[in-house]
């Protein structure tokens, strides 16, 4: 008997899986609800290998989704493993992989499970805008602190909590201007970045780099800056 997602997996939320699954199809289309994952991948991936050169690398993507991050990194040279609860994106990922002719290993599993046969496996980490859609980041946290390698890298993105974020990541993106589906995000999930350095700090990794995202609504073009009061990312080193 299949038993439901939420009780082989504690630290997930079966509504967003649900809403994910829902959505697989439309991953690889560049003028769908993806639109901005697509837009924002070259943004996160340069900055990411410029930190920790990717080429020849071990990496993990952690909710990896349909694999855009994921494809884009094994094109730089990684050998990339990638792992979601949500199995339709995870089929995707595979046969886009497999038609673009780019080698990932994809598996069905949370951060937390993967890591029980995977500790200090992994020259870098990726977990990118999915803290804000699990009930206990700090365990994705941990677990992600527990496969990467001594003096390896983990790298975060996720949504800041307060009334900025509210006004433009919620209200704009999602009601004004419909980038994203409306219910994408729930701001008492939303991460503060010293809440999020915190629980890195707590699992042994120390903050390297930070960016802030920001997104132009007149030209549509999203770019990497120093204001985190929205989205943002931290780039985490584990101790040699």
């Amino acid at each position: 008997m299949h038993t439901p997602t939420s009780e082989r997996h504690p630290n997930a939320d079966p509504a967003e899986l649900a809403r994910f699954n829902s959505l697989a199809a439309r991953w690889w289309d560049e003028q769908s609800e993806f639109k901005p994952l697509h837009r924002i991948n070259p943004h996160r991936l340069d900055w990411i290998d410029s930190l920790c050169s990717l080429a020849g690398r071990q990496v993990l993507d952690v909710g990896c989704g349909g694999g855009i991050l994921a494809e884009s990194m094994a094109r730089r040279g990684a050998s990339v493993t990638g792992i979601d609860l949500a199995d339709k994106p995870l089929q995707i990922a595979r046969w886009h992989a497999q038609g673009q002719e780019v080698d990932v290993n994809y598996a069905y599993s949370s951060a937390e499970a993967w890591a029980d046969g995977h500790a200090a496996q992994y020259d870098a980490i990726t977990c990118m805008e999915m803290l804000e859609h699990v009930p206990q980041p700090a365990a994705v946290v941990n677990a992600c602190a527990a496969m990467v390698k001594p003096g390896g890298w983990v790298f975060f993105s996720t949504i800041n909590r307060n009334a900025l974020s509210y006004l433009m990541a919620i209200v704009g993106v999602e009601y004004v201007l419909r980038i994203l589906p409306v219910g994408t995000h729930q701001y008492s999930r939303l991460i503060k970045p010293a809440e999020l350095a915190g629980m890195a700090h707590s699992a042994g990794l120390v903050l390297a780099d930070q960016r802030g995202l920001g997104y132009n609504p007149l030209t549509q073009r999203f770019r990497l800056h120093r204001f985190m009061g929205v989205a943002y990312l931290l780039a985490m080193q584990k101790a040699a």
